[in-house]
Parts: structure tokens; sequence; C-alpha cells
């Protein structure tokens, strides 16, 4: 589509009009008749006639008040008129499919501009760059609307993710990828690890909707793993194709009102009939993520010889409803009953009685993911707040210019430094063991991670909601990733364990780890 060509004004030109029978601005060299607009303005129309606004450069005022979008938005960007002569844009903002950002700290160390990492090979840079392309253009407009509406992400959406094989990558690195082409031939399978995830998952956080970005499939990246380590090959040829094709989708069920983090106290039984063919499932489950829209159902069970996993597909007995969270109903957030629900003995996954080693195993990656995505959405906040204290003014002087933004400024960073640091030498760790040595050897380390992301995430919030002060509670404006982000940061304190769970968990881990002869 061809650019529009605007007309030509110069400043002198545009100070005529200065009245309210004939008012333009300027905002960052672009002119706007804004005299029927004026009355209509959300904000009032006497703002308008505030002192050097008539006729004069609002460029600071505006963004002062308004995000840069505003002025992409077609009913605002119908009110220009023309540019100055002689004159450029200044600013930056809005989305550009693909861009790295400049601002310091807003992207990790290793796609920042002169610096090096070990961890990250060509293949990482390359898949970094498509799929960032790839949210920017497909996901991140779909995920602002479905955040607000509630409604799960647009199956357009997840069928382009599944052409490029991006739900098979978040399943991490495995068999399942086996000839498959990974985003377009970016990566070859067999060399796609665990930092190859990390960056996927990193880059679906950018889009700073929490509700919308557990409901893209995140059931499927917790739920579908026990099928693909411990299903039957039978199993595994029926169910693996059509949900990471996303003709069908899954969820994890193990959490209920009895027992959160307490997986033994789980309520929901299992039993057999008497031909041995097919269990009997019976019971609730609670905060189920993607539940409302599943058709597989991957369920913790008590069984006669302890805690078994199942398998359940959607059918006779089988009942969901959504539960209203502080986050959008996007997620698919469910309570899920089972009542007498007949399910075949060949959906049991892993051993009868052996699911706690099903579900730690899963834990692991389930948690790891949780702080891939934590962290990255804490780069997002440390991003909107740079931006603000360089653009905001107070007491006559930049947001920046105040020692205590700055000191709330420099904790945020370092939190978010420190974390993607730690999460990247367990990664490393990941890349060079087997899926039962992470069992049993970074449960503790991940969850210890965790804990400590979730506690820093929530004091990451505080301050930002501080810094931005009340657009920080507004849940529209220039504060609403910060508002949304406040109100929705608890999630990942909860979801996946605890965070006094978790961190109790790692010590007892170190605990049984002590050499028995040690002493002071």
């Amino acid at each position: 589509m061809a650019t529009k060509e605007f007309k030509k004004f110069t400043r002198e030109e545009v100070a005529k009009h200065n009245t309210e029978e004939s008012l333009w601005i300027v905002i960052d060299s672009k002119v706007f008749d804004v005299t029927r607009f004026r009355n209509l303005h959300p904000g009032g129309a006497s703002v308008f006639m505030d002192e050097d606004i008539p006729g004069g450069d609002a460029t600071e005022a505006f963004f002062g008040l308004h995000r840069f979008e505003v002025l992409e938005k077609p009913q605002f960007a119908r009110l220009q008129i023309g540019v100055v002569q002689g004159e450029e844009p200044q600013i930056k903002g809005g989305i550009v499919p693909g861009k790295i950002s400049e601002v310091p700290y807003a992207e990790p160390t290793w796609l920042s501009k002169g610096f090096q990492s070990p961890y990250y090979k060509e293949s990482h840079h390359r898949l970094q760059q498509a799929v960032r392309k790839v949210i920017d253009e497909v996901v991140y407009p779909d995920a602002q609307d479905r955040e607000l509406d509630g409604k799960r992400p647009s199956q357009s959406v997840l069928d382009k993710m599944a052409e490029l094989n991006l739900h098979a990558m978040r399943m991490g690195p495995g068999k399942h990828l086996k000839g498959l082409t990974l985003m377009g031939g970016v990566v070859a399978p067999e060399e796609f690890d665990y930092f190859h995830e990390l960056v996927i998952s990193q880059e679906i956080a950018r889009c700073g909707a929490r509700g919308y970005g557990d409901g893209l499939l995140s059931g499927c990246v917790i739920g579908l793993p026990p099928v693909l380590n411990f299903g039957s090959p039978e199993l595994k040829a029926r169910v693996v194709p059509e949900v990471l094709s996303a003709r069908k989708f899954i969820c994890l069920a193990v959490s209920e009102a009895y027992a959160g983090s307490d997986v033994f106290g789980l309520q929901t039984t299992a039993t057999k009939t008497e031909d041995g063919k097919h269990w009997i499932i019976t019971g609730t489950k609670k905060w189920i993520t993607n539940g409302t829209f599943a058709d597989y159902f991957t369920v913790g069970c008590k069984t006669e010889d302890g805690f078994t996993v199942i398998l359940v597909e959607r059918g006779e007995g089988v009942s969901t409803k959504p539960i209203k969270t502080s986050y959008s109903p996007s997620a698919g957030t469910a309570f899920v009953s089972f009542d007498h629900v007949k399910v075949p003995v060949e959906n049991t996954l892993g051993e009868e009685g052996g699911g706690i080693f099903v579900m730690l195993s899963n834990f692991n990656h389930e948690r790891w993911v949780m702080c891939c995505i934590n962290v990255r959405a804490q780069r997002l906040v440390v991003e909107e707040c740079m931006k603000w204290v360089n653009q905001r003014k107070a007491f006559g002087r930049p947001l920046h210019s105040l020692a205590v933004i700055r000191s709330k400024l420099a904790l945020m960073i370092s939190r978010v430094e420190s974390q993607q640091s730690w999460l990247e030498s367990l990664t490393y760790q990941m890349c060079n063991m087997s899926y039962r040595e992470q069992a049993s050897k970074l449960a503790g380390q991940i969850a210890f991670l965790k804990s400590h992301m979730t506690r820093s995430a929530q004091l990451t919030a505080a301050d930002a909601v501080q810094i931005f002060g009340g657009r920080g509670i507004t849940q529209t404006g220039m504060g609403k990733f910060i508002e949304h982000y406040h109100r929705t940061v608890t999630f990942d304190a909860l979801l996946g364990g605890a965070e006094d769970v978790l961190a109790d968990l790692g010590v007892r881990q170190a605990i049984r780890g002590m050499p028995a002869d040690v002493r002071l």
C-alpha cells in the first residue's frame, strides 16, 4: 500500500490555528487538526487550550499522557492533516515486528549489542529472530484483544503456530521433533535444545498478557509431556499429532480444592473394573488451566497402590465450568468434574502407583518454563519503567532525576539480570542431563529459582506501581501493562507449586544430599 502524501506546513502556518474554531497541534513533526475532536476527547476539551498547546507543539504534553500506539489507531491517525516542513519524526514507538529493543536492559544480555554468551549459537539467534517476528505480527494483536474479551486464543493463531511447529518445540527437545521442519527450517530437530525452548517461551512472554499467555496452550506444555514420556506407543500415535496440530487440546489436572501442592492429599480416585480393563475415575479438579476447552485431561489419581497418572478424554461423565480469577478467562481456568468416568487401562501413563515419578519429572519442566516466562515478564516491566522515567516529568524535571526512582530501577534491573543468569546456568545443566537425572538432581535447584523469582517479581511489581503512580493501577493508558502485571503477578507464585513449598523442597533435597560424616 502506498504511503499517504501529507501537505507540508511551516510552524508559523500551524500557529495561526490557535482558536476553538480552528485548532491545530503538532506532535513529533506531524500536524493534527483537532477542532472537531476537541469536544470528543476522553480527557476533556480544556486540555487543548492549555498554555502553548493551541497552534503549538504538543509533543511533550501528549507523551506525558498517552502511549505511542494511540497515534497509530485509525480513529486518531485520520486527524493528521500534514507534516511540519523540513522536520522528521524523532520519537520511536509502537511494535516494529522482529525489532530488538534499544532500551537498556530491555533485552537479555545475549541479545544486547556488543555482548557475548557461551550458551547461544547461531541457530538460537536465527530462531529468536523468526519467532519474534511471528509473535509481533500474529500473536501480539490477538493477545491484546483476547485478554480483554476473555475468549480463548484465536484458532488462526494456533494454526499458524502449528504450521511452524511451535507447539511441538514448546515440548522441549526429543524424539517428537524428528522429521519436522522447525520454524521454516531455521533450526534442525537434532540440534534443538532447551535454550531453543527458552527462546520461544521468553518471546511469547513479551505479549504482556498473562491470561492469554496461559491460554496459548500452556495446558499442552504441562499436560502433554507425560504422554510423550510415559504413554504407550499406540496412545502417543493417536493423541500427540492431533494436539501438536492444535486440532485438539490437552491440560494437566492435578490440583484439587482439597489438595494443591500436596499431591499425596488428592482425593480423586481411580478403581479398576472387575475385568481389569478399565479405570473408573471419580472426583474433582480445580484451577485447571485450559480446562474449559480441553479435549484431554492428564489426571492425577489416588489408586489402590498409590498415586497414578491417567489420560482421560472428554466424554460421558466429564464436565467443566469456568472459574473467575484475577486474570483473563482467555486462560480457560476450570473446575473439572469426573463422575464415574470409564477409561481404558491403556491410558495409564507410566506404571500403576508410579505417578509420583511421572509428576515430579513433569514438575521440573513445568516450573522451568514458568521461570523462563516470569523473568522475561519482569524484563518487560523494566522496559516500561525505563521508558516512563525518561519521558515523565515531576517537580519540573525528568522522573529519573529523583534518587528514589533510580534506586527502585537499580533493584529491578539487578533482580532480572541475576535471575536470567541463574536460569541460563540451570538450562545448561538440563541440556547435559537425561530426563531422569534432571528429576533427581535439578528438582531442588529449579524449585529454589522459581521461589526466588516469584518473590522478586512481586517486589518488582510493587516498585513499578510506585514509579507509575495512579497510572500503575489503571487498566488502560500509559500504565496498562504495569497494572496488569501487578494484578496477575501472584499467579506464578502459586501455579506449579507455592513459593514456600518449593523453597522447602529445595532445602529438603539439599539435606538429603548431606554427607553423613561432615561436622563443623
